[in-house]
């Protein structure tokens, strides 16, 4: 009755799984891609890095733009002023006395203001390119991240897929322990066989029962991995995804392919390019300064004086060149030197992890290739080998460890086919990412 009740339970928790997912929706690989990209927050988060650098363009632009002001100010006395101005005349006998005005009761002064300053040797020019070359640089980094992103979603896909496989495999193991116990069962009830080859078979289906357990629940967190990755609802079906077509690219011609197109190469190469600009604009700071102003204003004040210029317009122009600062200006542009020099040793450095890295994923692609044909070819021999062995027993020509060894054998190279068919797709697509072609063949799958 134990086992009865241990058969229906992993009974209704299979058909649980299979009714719920025939009514879940199904996604293939490349719609997990889309799904992932569009509700990460690593990718939103990659994204803003470019909203920023845009914005520090817009910063360079401002600088050559010219500043323009608005003032005003108003005040009031607590009295007007004056003193008596005596004049004499010598043509005259007398003086001329007359009230001059000091101090108004209020008064106000408004108008504009334009500034425009500049290096003469234009280095926020330099700013400028140097900004533009920043959202290149980030756009870059997105499209990396992106592809990293893909790989481990795909490896999450797998994942599930490996899962799914294990519980079937597991599925179909109990299934066979199961028929073979009964065999056992049927033997004994005749005296062909005794009692120790009934418990012998009782043991593997229940240690085969165990398994099934352990797959259930690995098949389950392996879909809880992939939901929270891609952010697909908690019911989902996943469709096959075929296997790649054979391509015989060579080692080199892949390497040529990864220098050409792996963005966070690019994006190495272009922080090298910013750190030359920055080095202009540090060798910029060398050079004078130039001002350039324009106000406008007007004047009113009551009581109104002699003297009062209700309205002034003046412009003008200064040069600035600071002959000594400290050595501040040697030592930023020593660190911009020094700057661009580790810009480019850590591009070197990048280029030559990349080829690393591109051809331990291209042996490691070969290598489950062959792991894979080798292993179906023992799958093949495996079940002819499990289904002669049983009909052998059947016939008492075999003994009941022959059949646990047949169906040892037989079960590894089950799981060990599956593992190699997931993992060669797997290791095709790190190739794919290390010769920076990985997102171009996700959208040429989605088309």
């Amino acid at each position: 009755m134990k086992k009865l009740f241990l058969y229906g339970i992993i009974l209704l928790v299979w058909t649980a799984v299979l009714v719920t997912t025939a009514l879940a929706q199904e996604y293939t690989l490349s719609d997990l891609y889309q799904q992932a990209l569009k509700n990460s927050e690593k990718m939103k988060m990659a994204q803003e890095n470019i909203n920023i650098a845009q914005y520090g363009k817009d910063k360079a632009w401002a600088v050559l733009m010219p500043r323009v002001t608005a003032f005003g100010t108003y005040n009031r006395f607590s009295e007007d002023k004056y003193v008596v101005s005596t004049t004499s005349l010598p043509d005259l006998s007398y003086t001329i006395s007359s009230n001059v005005l000091i101090q108004p009761e209020q008064s106000g002064v408004w108008g504009v203001r334009a500034d425009q300053s500049f290096s003469l040797s234009v280095r926020e020019l330099t700013a400028l390119k140097v900004a533009g070359q920043t959202i290149t640089k980030n756009e870059f980094d997105l499209d990396a991240t992106k592809s990293d992103f893909v790989l481990i979603v795909a490896s999450a896909y797998y994942d599930v897929m490996k899962a799914k496989k294990g519980l079937e495999i597991a599925a179909a193991n109990m299934e066979r322990l199961t028929q073979y116990r009964n065999s056992v069962e049927k033997r004994l009830r005749v005296g062909d066989v005794t009692k120790t080859a009934l418990l012998r078979s009782e043991g593997e289906l229940s240690g085969a029962s165990a398994d099934y357990i352990k797959a259930t629940n690995a098949f389950q967190l392996a879909r809880f991995a992939l939901v929270r990755i891609t952010g697909i609802e908690d019911e989902f079906r996943l469709k096959e995804t075929p296997p790649p077509a054979q391509d015989n690219i060579s080692l080199t011609n892949l390497r040529n392919i990864a220098f050409d197109r792996r963005a966070d190469l690019k994006s190495y190469d272009m922080q090298a390019q910013i750190a030359q600009g920055y080095v202009s604009y540090a060798r910029g700071a060398f050079w004078p300064s130039l001002s350039l102003f324009a106000i406008y204003s007007k004047a009113d004040q009551d009581p109104p004086g002699q003297t009062l210029n209700r309205e002034t317009l003046v412009s003008g122009v200064s040069l600035l060149f600071p002959f000594f600062e400290g050595g501040l200006r040697v030592a930023e542009y020593r660190e911009a030197k020094a700057k661009e020099r580790q810009a480019k040793l850590a591009y070197a450095d990048f280029k030559k992890s990349v080829g690393i890295e591109l051809q331990g994923a291209y042996l490691d692609l070969q290598t489950q290739k062959g792991v894979l044909q080798f292993s179906e070819d023992q799958l093949a021999f495996a079940q002819d080998n499990y289904g002669g062995v049983v009909r052998q027993f059947d016939n008492g020509l075999a003994t009941n460890l022959d059949v646990m060894d047949a169906n040892s054998l037989l079960l590894t190279a089950e799981k060990n086919v599956a593992e190699a068919y997931y993992n060669y797709q797997l290791v095709y697509l790190r190739v794919k990412r290390s010769n920076g072609t990985l997102l171009q063949f996700v959208i040429s799958s989605n088309q």
